[in-house]
């Protein structure tokens, strides 16, 4: 008996293999067009749905009256799936605009704004994504609206940068449903947006309120510039014992209630002149930020307390070439220049060229100025190269080299162990670190001052001496 029915069932599974397979081509090749012409794909319940003529297809096993009402199944969910998709919205039903603000902060949220017009009949359900890059993301990244009729919403999230530069939105991407959720359909519309991230000025904002206050110790800074007798007035402040009563405000006194003096400073209009190495040597990263991005936060910050102290500020970027050039300017003004110049400028791996960064120093900055190197050492080359041109800025201008340590040295002597790997380690370190020091000897031999510090507190230490180089007039 068995042996009669196993060509009957090799028969049906078969029949039902090729009725699957013709079923197989003949569903997905529609779902193809319309994923490659009209972005339409099938969606989970559609799935779900389609399932169900397979499972009743295998009763056809048991009883061959039950093709007529599988084939009833099958044409069934072939209309209720024509039909809804039917209702799936056409793309220019909606439109979308955004607004954002044009310069960022890095690492700061940025408000960005989306406004969403529905032109169409009927309610809509719209899932929304921007086209953040990967340098940012968005908080939230999708948004869901529910649209009325003919109606317009406006949407808010927070994006964040992650790196300087130049950070490009090109498009908005929306997702539709159909009716019964069996459809949906993706779209792109094309939106370009162009933010400037620029770091973060929250330090000089927080040094203008520090100032106000008189507290700028808080951040490190000290006011070791002289004060000037019978000058130009600087600012009223609070009286101590060691002040001269000549110079209390009366009128000012009167109306705080408490004794004012006026501080006056030397009238001295100086310049200086940043050069910001952005070869190779400033790749390595220390605290999430690049070497580069230390130096450059220091010497903006450096660049705006000398042009709040009425100084002209330049900047020369280099790298195997001169990258950006700022010529030495004062004002406030300055400042948007500086930012301008290198808030899309990164780390390049190439050598620095510091014969081209020198030579154009020489030529374009005639008058003596105080020109301020910020970099890193670690080769005989690049240290004897920066020895010989600083050196030799000496009388003409007054250098200031300012050299970046790596905190892996100064790590490898502090965690030596007693294994005989880690004592190679620490003597190599210790070996390194003593070069540096002779680096630095022989630079201040050749009347260029020096600083050596780590990229985290490089600001406060390099804004003291150029406050203690105002007060000993060495310009």
């Amino acid at each position: 008996m068995s042996a009669e029915l196993g060509p009957i069932w090799e028969e049906v599974a078969g029949l039902l293999v090729r009725w699957a397979g013709l079923c197989l081509v003949l569903g997905a090749a529609p779902l193809v067009v319309l994923a490659w012409r009209r972005h339409i794909y099938p969606h989970l319940p559609l799935v779900v749905l389609a399932a169900m003529p397979l499972a009743a297809s295998l009763a056809v096993v048991v009883e061959d009256g039950l093709w007529p009402l599988v084939l009833l199944l099958d044409a069934g969910i072939v209309l209720v799936a024509l039909g809804d998709l039917a209702t799936l919205p056409s793309p220019r039903t909606v439109d979308v605009q955004r607004e954002a603000k044009r310069v960022v902060s890095l690492r700061k949220p940025c408000r960005v704004t989306l406004h969403v017009s529905h032109l169409g009949q009927g309610s809509l359900r719209v899932w929304l994504r921007d086209d953040v890059p990967q340098e940012a993301e968005a908080e939230p990244e999708e948004l869901v609206l529910l649209l009325a009729p003919r109606s317009c919403v406006s949407v808010h999230y927070a994006l964040k940068a992650r790196r300087r530069g130049v950070l490009r939105l090109e498009a908005v991407h929306l997702r539709f449903r159909s009716r019964l959720g069996l459809w949906q359909r993706y779209v792109r519309l094309p939106l370009v947006h162009e933010l400037h991230v620029y770091p973060d000025l929250k330090q000089l904002e927080e040094y203008d309120l520090l100032a106000r206050t008189d507290r700028l110790s808080l951040i490190g800074v000290r006011r070791t510039r002289r004060i000037g007798l019978e000058n130009d007035f600087e600012r009223l402040r609070d009286y101590t014992l060691d002040d001269n009563y000549k110079h209390i405000d009366w009128r000012a006194s009167a109306r705080r209630q408490k004794l004012t003096v006026k501080d006056f400073q030397t009238s001295q209009s100086q310049r200086i002149v940043l050069l910001l190495d952005c070869g190779r040597l400033m790749v390595n990263e220390s605290s999430g930020l690049s070497l580069l991005d230390h130096a450059l936060n220091a010497a903006l910050m450096l660049g705006y307390v000398a042009l709040r102290q009425g100084d002209a500020v330049g900047l020369i970027a280099f790298a195997d070439r001169v990258l950006r050039a700022v010529p030495p300017r004062g004002g406030m003004k300055q400042m948007n220049q500086l930012l301008h110049a290198c808030f899309d400028r990164f780390p390049e791996l190439v050598e620095s060229r510091y014969d081209e960064a020198f030579l154009y120093l020489h030529t374009h900055v005639k008058k003596r100025s105080l020109v301020v190197l910020l970099t890193q050492v670690i080769d005989e080359v690049n240290a004897w190269q920066i020895e010989r041109y600083l050196g030799n800025l000496s009388g003409r201008h007054l250098p200031l080299g300012v050299l970046l340590r790596d905190r892996a040295l100064f790590a490898a002597i502090d965690q030596a162990g007693r294994d005989e790997t880690s004592l190679f380690t620490a003597a190599a370190a210790a070996d390194i670190l003593l070069w540096r020091q002779q680096v630095l000897a022989g630079l201040t031999r050749r009347g260029a001052l020096t600083l050596d510090l780590f990229p985290e507190e490089l600001t406060a230490p390099l804004v003291n001496t150029y406050l203690e180089i105002k007060a000993r007039q060495l310009l």
